[in-house]
């Protein structure tokens, strides 16, 4: 299996998309090769803040050291529950930051391709040799190995609170389908989903699905950010958490990190898009589920 790599710098970088290219080989989409981490290093350019803490490997690679050994004898989709508020609050990256995909590129080569390879390396089939899509090392933030976790603790953490973060990650259909739309951009709609989740609302993985079609379809019509407002966005308490980076402690292993003390998403808001997504999924085609005249007529 792909190993770490045998030399990790003291700082992050970034990894351009053409550089990191020629690291895709064959050998390590399947998990038999390791990556030339002197020479990928030798391609790498630093980071704007590499000056400041926040840029130092060894905290992420530690962080993602104690992922895979914590859920070494289980499925290893349980990690990214665990592990995607943790790297948020780690690597204490602003949106703008977050959006350089050279950034997920060196964490996918760079510093930790072992991971990407026990994390996404699919089982064995009969007849195939199984390899791991390209885009989980470089690939669009819906789906790269760590830039899908970070951008899910983003969007779904209640100002410090990353709760609701651990609920919608610990379902893999939610992860993989509502990084996908916009609209879980607006704050109250990534909680109200959430909330429906932890209900039980919503349970199986094509419930997921159809409840987040529901609420994109939805939006061309009911604008959420009217009858459901965010409170005002203040950037000051995120810069102040990027500057705190200095002299924080290491991330917690046991209790949930805290985030950036913003205002947290208005109850009521959440409430009105509670009961609206209820109903809208009340109506929507879920497979296998059937209609309420069809229960009627077997039940006759």
């Amino acid at each position: 299996m792909t190993d770490k790599p045998s030399h990790l710098p003291e700082r992050l970088a970034l990894l351009a998309d053409l550089n990191a290219a020629q690291y895709l080989t064959e050998g390590l989409l399947s998990g038999k090769e390791d990556v030339p981490a002197i020479a990928l290093n030798k391609t790498t350019e630093p980071l704007p803040h590499d000056g400041e803490s926040r840029a130092e490997l060894a905290p992420v690679r530690d962080l993602i050291d104690d992922a895979m050994y914590k859920f070494r004898e289980d499925r290893p989709t349980g990690a990214d529950a665990w592990l995607a508020p943790r790297l948020h609050a780690a690597l204490r990256l602003s949106r703008r930051e977050a959006a350089d995909r050279r950034i997920w590129n060196y964490l996918a080569l760079g510093v930790a391709p072992d991971y990407v390879v026990w994390r996404h390396l699919p089982a064995k089939s009969e007849g195939e040799q199984p390899k791991i899509a390209v885009r989980r090392f470089r690939g669009p933030a819906y789906t790269q190995a760590f830039a899908r976790l970070w951008w899910a603790a983003e969007l779904f953490r209640d100002g410090p609170d990353y709760r609701p973060v651990v609920s919608m990650c610990a379902n893999q259909d939610m992860l993989n389908t509502a990084l996908r739309v916009d609209v879980m951009d607006h704050r109250p709609t990534a909680q109200a989903t959430v909330r429906l989740m932890e209900r039980g609302t919503v349970r199986t993985g094509r419930e997921v699905n159809a409840l987040v079609a529901a609420i994109n379809a939805s939006a061309a019509t009911l604008m959420y950010e009217a009858v459901a407002p965010d409170a005002e966005r203040d950037g000051r308490p995120l810069r102040e958490w990027i500057e705190a980076a200095e002299s924080a402690p290491a991330v917690p292993r046991r209790d949930l990190p805290v985030g950036p003390f913003e205002e947290r998403t208005p109850e009521r808001s959440v409430d009105v898009l509670v009961d609206h997504f209820a109903e809208i999924f009340a109506g929507a085609p879920v497979r296998g589920r059937a209609s309420a005249d069809e229960r009627a007529a077997n039940e006759a």
